[in-house]
C-alpha cells in the first residue's frame, strides 16, 4: 500500500525546502508576537497623553480585537487569491503600521481607528501564517504548530522588553515604533522567499497532535443532539475566553496597574507582560508532556486554580514583586487553554470538520473586545486593582467549564 504523503514525509524527514520554512513562519510568528508587545510598554504615556480616563483608554483599546471580528472573515478569501504566504507578509507590515499610528495619535479617536486597523491585520496574519504553518506541518507528517506559537511567545516577551527599555530611556514614541516596524517588517520581507511556494491546497489531511504518524482520522462514533452539543461547545468557549481574559489583562493594563497604582518605573512596569508570556511560553514549552500524562482536564483545571490563587494574591497583597509574580503564574496558568479548548472543539462529532474550531475562535475574541472597556468602567468607578479581579475571576470560570475537555487523551486514539 502507498504510503500517504504525511506519513511519507514521518518516515524520510523533513527536506531543506520544509526545514527553510519551518524557520521562515518560525520568523513571521516572532514578528507577529513582537509588533503589537513594543506598544504595550507605552500605554500609560499615550494614556497620560491624551489625558483619557480608564473607561475611554478602554473602549479605545477594544477598537483592536473589533478589527479583528470583522476583518477575520475575509481572511480565508484574501489567502485563496493571494497566497498564505503573501498574506501574512504584508499583514505583518501592514500591522505594524497600524502600532505605529497608534503611537502617534494625536486623538481618542485617531488612537482607537489606529488600533482598529492594528487588529484587522493582525487578524488576517494570524490566520495566514496559522494556515502556513499547517502547510509545512502537513509537509512533516507530524505536529509542529504548538512550537510556532512558542516562537510567538518570545517575539511578544522580546516586544514588551523592547518596549519598556525605550520607555525608559525616553526615547518618542514615534521613532521606538518606526524602527520597530523596520527592523520586523524586514524579518518579515527576509522570510518571504523561504516559505513553501504554490497555491493553497484544497484539501488538506488534518493530523492529529496525539497521532504522529499523520494518519488519516475519523470523526468519534459518538453522537449528541443538538442542545448538548450547543451546550458544550459553550463551555469550550467560556474556556477559552477565560484564558483570553487573563492575556488581555497582562497587555492592556499591567504597565498601566504597575506604574499608575504601584508607582512601578517604566521598565519595571513593562515586565508585567513580559512576566505573563514569559512563562506562557514554558507552559506552552512543557505543556504537551503534562496533558499526556495527566490529561486536558485536570491540566486546565489546575491551570484555573493557579490563575485565582496566584492573582487573587497578588491584588490582596498588592506589591510590585508579587504582582509581577502574580502575572507570570497567571500566564503559566493560561498556556494550555486556548490550544485545549481549540482541539477539543475541533473533535466535537456532529459538526463538519473545522465548523467547531472556526465557532470557538470567532466567539473567543470577545472576550479581547469586551474586557478592555469592562475593566476601565469598573476602574473609573472603583479602581484598577477592581476591575482586575476579571483575571482570578477567569481562573474560576476555567475551573467550572474544563469538565468539558476529554480527562486524558491517549496517543494514536481514533477520534
Amino acid at each position: 500500500m502507498t504510503p500517504t504523503p504525511s506519513k511519507a514525509a514521518a518516515e524520510t524527514g523533513p527536506t531543506r525546502t520544509n526545514r527553510r520554512a519551518r524557520l521562515a513562519v518560525s520568523l513571521l510568528f516572532l514578528t507577529n508576537g513582537a509588533l503589537f508587545a513594543n506598544l504595550l510598554p507605552r500605554y500609560p504615556s499615550i494614556k497620560d497623553g491624551l489625558d483619557l480616563s480608564n473607561a475611554a483608554f478602554g473602549a479605545a483599546v477594544a477598537a483592536f480585537p473589533l478589527g479583528a471580528l470583522i476583518a477575520g472573515l475575509a481572511a480565508a478569501s484574501l489567502i485563496r487569491r493571494f497566497h498564505s504566504s503573501r498574506v501574512a507578509v504584508a499583514g505583518t507590515i501592514l500591522t505594524g503600521t497600524g502600532v505605529l499610528l497608534a503611537g502617534l495619535a494625536p486623538s481618542w479617536a485617531m488612537l482607537a481607528g489606529a488600533l482598529f486597523l492594528g487588529g484587522a491585520m493582525d487578524a488576517i496574519t494570524d490566520v495566514a501564517q496559522n494556515a502556513h504553518g499547517l502547510r509545512v506541518q502537513r509537509a512533516y507528517g507530524r505536529s509542529i504548530l504548538n512550537s510556532f506559537h512558542a516562537v510567538w511567545s518570545i517575539g511578544a516577551m522580546l516586544g514588551g522588553l523592547l518596549g519598556g527599555a525605550a520607555a525608559g530611556l525616553d526615547i518618542p514614541r514615534g521613532i521606538h515604533l518606526a524602527i520597530s516596524l523596520v527592523l520586523f517588517g524586514a524579518v518579515a520581507l527576509i522570510a518571504l522567499p523561504m516559505l513553501l511556494p504554490g497555491t493553497e491546497p484544497r484539501r488538506s489531511t488534518v493530523i492529529n497532535p496525539q497521532d504522529s504518524t499523520g494518519r488519516d482520522v475519523g470523526p468519534s462514533p459518538t453522537r449528541f443532539s443538538r442542545s448538548h452539543l450547543a451546550w458544550l461547545l459553550a463551555a469550550l468557549v467560556l474556556v477559552a475566553i477565560g484564558g483570553t481574559l487573563v492575556e488581555d489583562a497582562g497587555s492592556s493594563w499591567a504597565a498601566i496597574y504597575l506604574k499608575g497604582s504601584l508607582g512601578a518605573i517604566a521598565p519595571v512596569a513593562a515586565l508585567g507582560f513580559v512576566a505573563l508570556v514569559g512563562c506562557q511560553f514554558v507552559g506552552r514549552m512543557i505543556g504537551d508532556r503534562l496533558v499526556d500524562r495527566f490529561g486536558q482536564r485536570a491540566v486546565a483545571q489546575t491551570g484555573g486554580v493557579l490563575i485565582a490563587l496566584a492573582f487573587g494574591l497578588a491584588l490582596a497583597f498588592p506589591s510590585i514583586p508579587a504582582t509581577i509574580i502574580g502575572f507570570g503564574l497567571a500566564g503559566f496558568g493560561t498556556a494550555t487553554l486556548v490550544p485545549a479548548a481549540m482541539h477539543a472543539a475541533d473533535e466535537l462529532p456532529g459538526l463538519r470538520p473545522g465548523t467547531g474550531l472556526t465557532i470557538l475562535g470567532w466567539l473567543m475574541r470577545l472576550g479581547f473586545l469586551f474586557s478592555p472597556p469592562i475593566v476601565g468602567a469598573i476602574a473609573d468607578r472603583s479602581s484598577l486593582a477592581t476591575g482586575l479581579l476579571v483575571v482570578p475571576l477567569a481562573g474560576i470560570l476555567v475551573v467550572a467549564c474544563s469538565a468539558v475537555l476529554p480527562k486524558r487523551v491517549a496517543a494514536n486514539q481514533p477520534r
